[in-house]
């Protein structure tokens, strides 16, 4: 079991959160309480990057969903970066990968 870490950083469109770890029933809620808490203006774009990622489950979808909604509430974009390939077969499977822009790029947006 690998827990769940969370860490957020300004870049110049907008906050980058990477996600590492396992994020399933245990640990998506924590995801969900994040989200909100993180201030987007309209235009910004919000970068998950999941390299770190390691398992998603039902419940890590619906908190990837509730990001989706938290960055179309604020009028600002979001995309996933960085997503290990298990994680992306699970993402097409279930059509995510309709919903969110994907980002093959390691790192979108430069550390500042």
């Amino acid at each position: 079991m690998s827990p769940l870490k969370t860490t957020l950083r300004d870049a110049a469109a907008g906050p980058v959160l990477e996600v590492l770890g396992e994020l399933d029933y245990g640990s998506a809620d924590e995801l969900r309480e994040l989200v909100p808490t993180i201030t987007l203006r309209p235009g910004q774009r919000l970068v998950l990057d999941l390299g770190g990622m390691t398992l998603c489950d039902s419940s890590g979808v619906t908190a990837l969903i509730a990001a989706y909604n938290h960055a179309q509430a604020a009028r600002a974009d979001i995309a996933l970066t960085a997503v290990p390939a298990p994680i992306l077969r699970m993402l097409r499977i279930v059509g995510l990968d309709q919903l969110f822009p994907i980002d093959s790029d390691s790192d979108p947006a430069p550390r500042s």
